[in-house]
């Protein structure tokens, strides 16, 4: 179909250029086929009509009637899997890698030139088929007949070499023919996993196709268990093994020539010396049957009676000494004597001593007694040995942080032989309490140091390394200082200073003013802004207390602080107020002249003043009211009322930096 395509498409309109040649395009291979994941090579050569120049060659797929055919390379199917190039002598290549069973396709090539129309399409051009190997083979097979196995394929590859595999690795004693392997006279060794490949390809080779071979049993033979020398009143078991296909599932035994049992399995507990003798196995499945090679039992006797014994009797005390002795009854006597404790070797001889005994030697001891019969291990004694405490040590019970009211557990536990029944707490060099535990309810502060807990036996006593035991709680005595103290001068500033005891130390401090809700004020430090009364509060991450009330009466600087502190424009207005009539009232006063403010008639302030006659005038223009009493007993607030025109706002803002300006100059 592509090649027809690829016809109807060009090659008619395209026979012979304007300038009197033929196009031409030869393939070398016009059809492919290619195994899947394998890399495939198509090239050939061409000629154009003479004074053409190629501008671009470029191979296609499939092109359709009336549309312009895509560069391969620009398939994103093909994206990094195609190379193709064309060299000077018009030989012209195309490599196509890792192919799939989706590029079975009519391959043609494309060849543009330097005149619009003057064009070709090289057609038919190169069809690719694609396929995969699969073993075609009995499932099956009886031992004695034959079996081939194809490597089938369905396209035809170009000239193949088959080989094949079995159990992964290459075969090469087999008859292979073409694509076909023909197994003679089957054997069970024959039966195995086989896949086949093409030489070249190796890496592309079949799935995996299992053959299996039905045969009689082989390889029968008999183990004996225990192995080695068989020591009257021991156990003995026979194991028949077999290999056939399918399974031997019927074995019979022999003593001879006379049938003695069945199953897989022979036993003789508590073997005696008339149980010696030949003995065979014989397999039997659906093919056949087959008997084992005799195997001998010769029953012997090995030691017997084998005990061990420990001197002195009585307890053993950690640093004593200690002497164990075997003894066995065996034919020939026994000469060789091993001491095991558990499962360990520790020792050879009739006897073994332990000199300067220790709390790790307790264990249970063994020995065995052997002679050319065999081997026999006696029942194991116990040495228990006695100690005074060790590792004694404290915990803590909840673990993680201690805090006040909480209750607390400490534990302790120690190695001790017999165990330690008396405990002995101390805080510091102080007894404080008996018992493997010692408990404290409701735990305060003063509880805080260090403990020990001692041990005591029938043999000693040792204590453990101390624990320490940090008890957090919540601030406490939470107080406030005043800095500068005395009395206050016009004009200085207070600092509050928040004192508390906590654990861990406070680190969060917040100050409040006597009737607020919001604090005014965080930090260990807190400079207020107006008269009153301030607490703070400490606070950690247990809990928080407040301190007392302090009472600050500050003067001076009130209005400018209040300002700082960013109260609106009609509070600083007040204040304003307040400023210049004190101000105006001490100055009369100490150069013995009447008041000659006025804040009604707007008149020029005296020469001292910084303020402009515009800046003053310009509070006056304000609103302000008459000047307040002459009493100086009552707070601003209480005797002055001032009403501030919304929009001269502004003007006591430009007054108030005057104020400042010349409060700070003072």
């Amino acid at each position: 179909m592509g090649s027809r395509l690829c016809n109807q498409l060009f090659h008619a309109s395209y026979v012979s250029g304007a300038f009197g040649a033929e196009w031409s395009v030869k393939y070398n291979q016009q059809e492919i086929c290619a195994l899947k994941g394998s890399t495939v090579f198509m090239n050939g050569t061409f000629t154009h009509p003479e004074g053409l120049t190629v501008t671009e060659t470029f191979w296609v797929k499939h092109p359709a009637p009336g549309v312009e055919p895509s560069d391969l390379s620009k398939d994103p199917d093909y994206s990094g899997r195609v190379e193709f190039f064309t060299d000077e002598q018009k030989h012209f290549f195309l490599k196509l890698s890792d192919v799939v069973k989706k590029d079975e396709h009519q391959f043609c090539f494309r060849i543009k030139t330097n005149v619009e129309k003057e064009r070709w399409v090289g057609a038919p051009g190169v069809q690719l088929r694609v396929t995969e190997l699969h073993v075609e083979a009995p499932e099956e097979v009886t031992e004695g007949e034959t079996a081939d196995l194809t490597c089938k394929t369905t396209c035809s590859l170009t000239d193949p070499t088959f080989i094949w595999y079995k159990n992964g690795r290459p075969l090469t004693t087999k008859i292979i023919k073409n694509n076909q392997l023909h197994l003679q006279t089957v054997s069970s060794e024959d039966a195995g996993s086989y896949s086949c490949a093409v030489r070249g390809s190796q890496h592309l080779r079949s799935t995996a196709h299992s053959l299996r071979v039905r045969y009689p049993p082989k390889n029968v033979s008999v183990s004996i268990s225990p192995s080695g020398e068989i020591v009257e009143g021991s156990s003995v078991t026979l194991t028949c093994s077999s290999d056939g296909n399918p399974p031997v599932k019927i074995y019979t035994w022999f003593k001879g020539s006379t049938s003695v049992g069945e199953g897989k399995t022979y036993s003789i507990p508590n073997i005696r010396s008339e149980h010696s003798g030949e003995y065979t196995c014989q397999g039997r499945n659906d093919h056949g049957e087959r008997r084992s090679t005799a195997v001998k039992i010769n029953v012997l006797y090995p030691p017997k009676r084998v005990s061990a014994s420990i001197s002195p009797s009585g307890e053993i005390v950690e640093g004593s000494s200690v002497t164990l002795t075997c003894s066995s009854d065996g034919n020939p006597p026994v000469k060789i004597y091993t001491w095991f404790k558990g499962s360990t070797t520790v020792g050879e001889g009739k006897t073994y001593s332990i000199p300067n005994i220790r709390s790790e030697h307790s264990g249970e001891y063994t020995c065995q007694g052997r002679n050319d019969h065999g081997e026999r291990r006696s029942t194991a004694v116990k040495i228990n040995v006695l100690y005074p405490p060790k590792r004694v040590s404290v915990s803590i019970s909840p673990s993680g942080e201690i805090v006040e009211g909480s209750s607390m557990t400490l534990t302790c536990s120690s190695d001790g032989n017999p165990p330690v029944k008396i405990y002995t707490w101390f805080k510091g060099s102080t007894s404080v309490g008996e018992g493997k535990t010692y408990s404290i309810p409701n735990i305060r502060s003063e509880n805080s140091g260090e403990y020990i807990c001692q041990s005591r036996n029938d043999h000693g006593e040792r204590r453990s390394t101390a624990v320490k035991i940090n008890v957090a709680y919540p601030p406490k005595n939470v107080s406030v200082s005043i800095s500068p103290s005395g009395e206050k001068v016009e004009g200085s500033s207070v600092t509050l200073t928040c004192s508390s005891d906590g654990n861990p130390p406070v680190k969060i401090y917040t100050w409040f003013k006597e009737g607020g809700t919001s604090p005014v004020g965080s930090g260990h430090s807190y400079s207020p802004l107006q008269r009153g009364s301030y607490y703070c509060e400490a606070q950690n991450q247990h809990g928080a207390q407040r301190s007392d009330l302090v009472t600050v009466d500050l003067n001076g600087h009130l209005v400018t602080l209040y300002a700082a502190a960013g109260v609106g424009l009609c509070e600083v207005a007040v204040f304003l107020a307040a400023f210049f009539w004190k101000r105006r009232k001490r100055q009369t006063r100490n150069m013995n002249e009447p008041d000659y403010v006025n804040t009604r008639r707007r008149t020029k302030p005296p020469d001292d003043d910084s303020c402009s006659v515009d800046d003053y005038e310009n509070v006056t223009k304000a609103g302000l009211s008459a000047p307040p009493p002459d009493d100086d007993s009552s707070g601003d607030q209480d005797y002055m009322n001032i009403t501030v025109s919304s929009k001269y706002l502004a003007v006591i803002t430009t007054q108030y930096n005057c104020i400042l300006r010349n409060a700070e100059s003072k």
